[in-house]
């Protein structure tokens, strides 16, 4: 029997990589990688966790970025992680608008059953970090641990941090 993964789920925007307003998006295809990410991802990777990128896009669908545009983005990304001996699962992302009332933007559980239809994953032992209430609402849903990256919750079993670095002495005990 195939051994079931444990997942760090994680955002993109505001959680990895620099979060901007809308138009801040526009014709950006360098990541701006924040403070603590490259070596919390090398240090999930050392204890063993898979690492998925789960992203709302809605900004592909309202016109404001081309696909190719966060194709590219994402390329940079994962090439940046890759020298950095970093490896990625997936990336899943929805690039649907709030309007469109898809299943698959956060905090709906599309991305994440997507992600365990294609992968054996153990939810026991897999979290969730973001910097959004659609983040922590997405872990509530599959009763993830939840990591608040500079996000007060409402909840006081989630944790607020400062970075992904924050999560590594947490994650030992998961």
């Amino acid at each position: 029997m195939e051994d079931k993964l444990k997942v760090a789920f994680l955002d993109r925007d505001g959680t990895i990589v620099k979060e901007y307003d809308d138009e801040g998006w526009i014709n950006r295809t360098e990541p701006e990688i924040l403070y603590g990410s490259i070596e919390a991802l090398k240090q999930m990777n050392d204890l063993g966790y898979k690492i998925i990128i789960i992203t709302n896009q809605g900004l592909i669908n309202k016109g404001l970025i081309k696909l190719e545009e966060y194709n590219k983005f994402n390329d940079n990304l994962l090439e940046e992680l890759n020298k950095n001996n970093i490896e990625i699962l997936d990336i899943f992302y929805c690039p649907h608008t709030k309007e469109e009332n898809c299943e698959c933007k956060k905090p709906k559980p599309g991305m994440i059953l997507k992600a365990s239809e294609k992968y054996n994953i153990d939810m026991s032992k897999s979290f969730m970090a973001g910097d959004t209430s659609a983040d922590e609402g997405i872990a509530k849903y599959f009763g993830l641990k939840f990591f608040g990256v500079n996000y007060d919750s409402q909840n006081n079993k989630n944790i607020r941090i400062s970075n992904l670095l924050d999560i590594i002495p947490y994650i030992k005990e998961i």
